[in-house]
């Protein structure tokens, strides 16, 4: 939970909670005393520094998805690659998937590391895959790429924190901010301290089977319950294109209707389908951009298609704000 203190016992309810300072988890914890006064309980200071930091940021989507495997860093990389193709725009890309950071590889970046620079405050310095497409990761941190990152909710709270607060993101049109999937600590945090400085929406990924699509479902009610704007879904792997016949065949059936069926059910809007292509996964294996690689294929058409449509809805949700 976001507000949970990191020095709290492991069954803290949370500052916010009515239980604060009152539960039995909460003695012998050095904040019972202040979380029992109420004090606890005003907003975290970090949220109006978030807020003023990101003021130079002009758009921040968030990349949801509610199962893992769904091609949802695939496509925050993707959506970076294409929205950096315009030399007059300034992209960064932040991976809060704490646990299992797979943006440094997908992106060419692995066994990079970060630095902090010198100046009156700690600021860590952001990774260029091109000239105006910055990259953080907790990746970054780690001596090797096979490190286990076994962290409780306030250690990954407090690292979400620093990469909004403390890394020098510049001037930036779009931050695009990979998740880990479901509705967990690294959801909570990263809606928490952008609460703020304002997020234009969520982009949720899914696959075309109700198995992917249950989960969807989830992460589409928790973001209505804490009033994240959906600006699309998107259904992943959704068919294969023959190379050679061009003819479509169904990998994952979409029993129940696939993503346009729930989309209609819910009057969301569904951004786009893309098909299952092998080059994607070898593209990102070797920390290439796909879209550079094979631009017209079927993929990387849908893909670009689907970004035209994320980009129009940030600039109206900007006209909106003016």
């Amino acid at each position: 939970m976001a507000d949970v203190p990191n020095d709290a016992p492991e069954h803290c309810p949370g500052t916010s909670s009515d239980q604060a300072g009152k539960s039995s988890a909460c003695q012998g914890c050095p904040n019972q005393n202040i979380c029992a006064s109420g004090a606890a309980k005003a907003p975290d200071p970090a949220i109006e520094e978030i807020r003023q930091k990101l003021t130079s940021v002009k758009h921040k989507i968030l990349v949801l998805s509610g199962k893992g495997g769904v091609g949802k860093s695939t496509f925050s990389a993707h959506l970076s690659h294409a929205l950096a193709s315009d030399d007059s725009k300034e992209i960064a890309l932040l991976d809060v998937d704490i646990c299992g950071p797979s943006i440094p590889k997908i992106m060419g970046l692995e066994g990079e590391q970060v630095s902090a620079q010198a100046g009156p405050q700690y600021l860590l310095s952001v990774k260029y895959v091109e000239d105006n497409l910055a990259v953080m990761s907790i990746g970054f941190l780690l001596s090797s790429p096979d490190d286990a990152v076994i962290w409780r909710g306030p250690k990954k709270n407090g690292m979400i924190k620093q990469f909004l607060r403390d890394v020098d993101w510049g001037e930036v049109d779009y931050l695009i901010v990979d998740t880990p999937p479901g509705t967990s600590d690294e959801h909570l945090s990263i809606v928490q301290y952008l609460s703020g400085a304002g997020i234009d929406g969520a982009v949720i990924i899914t696959t075309p089977q109700e198995v992917s699509l249950q989960d969807v479902r989830k992460e589409i009610r928790f973001c209505k319950k804490v009033k994240i704007p959906i600006i699309g879904v998107i259904e992943n792997m959704s068919g294969f294109v023959c190379p050679k016949c061009k003819n479509t065949s169904q990998i994952f059936p979409p029993t129940t209707g696939g993503a346009q069926r729930m989309c209609e059910e819910l009057n969301l809007p569904l951004l786009g389908r893309v098909p299952l292509d092998p080059r994607i996964g070898r593209s990102c294996d070797e920390g290439r951009s796909f879209l550079t690689e094979v631009p017209d294929s079927p993929a990387a058409v849908a893909y670009q298609n689907i970004v035209q449509r994320v980009k129009r809805q940030c600039a109206l949700n900007r006209l909106g704000d003016t």
